[in-house]
């Protein structure tokens, strides 16, 4: 059974940093691409970042680039993401995906976690 866990999640304030982390297990980590999406109240899931299988190339929503970094361990199986000067508008839950494809698009991505709730206020 495949499982996608995040981590890291929390409340702070505007300017500060947290650092995400998703596990995965029951899948052969090294053979997907790994995206990170969110989806505030009200609102579609929207892509964030994605990493290849190498992790050697990454990918960024423009609302993040330059503040979010995404990396992956395929010996550890896990991914964080690293987010630097948070805003208010970065408030969603955000959630691990696993897909075969280097996709933007939700449908992309065949395996999810639960997601962790990432909350900046002002």
């Amino acid at each position: 059974q495949v499982q996608l866990v995040e981590s890291g999640g929390g409340l702070v304030q505007a300017g500060a940093s947290l650092r995400l982390a998703c596990v995965a297990s029951g899948l052969t980590f090294s053979d997907y691409v790994i995206a990170w999406f969110r989806q505030a109240p009200g609102k579609e899931r929207e892509f964030v970042a994605r990493v290849i299988r190498s992790g050697l190339t990454t990918y960024y929503a423009d609302s993040v680039k330059g503040r979010f970094t995404i990396t992956r361990d395929n010996a550890k199986n896990t991914v964080g993401l690293q987010m630097n000067s948070l805003k208010p508008e970065d408030t969603a839950v955000y959630y691990c995906a696993a897909g075969v494809r280097r996709g933007t698009y939700a449908t992309d991505y065949t395996y999810w976690g639960q997601g962790t709730q990432v909350t900046v206020s002002s």
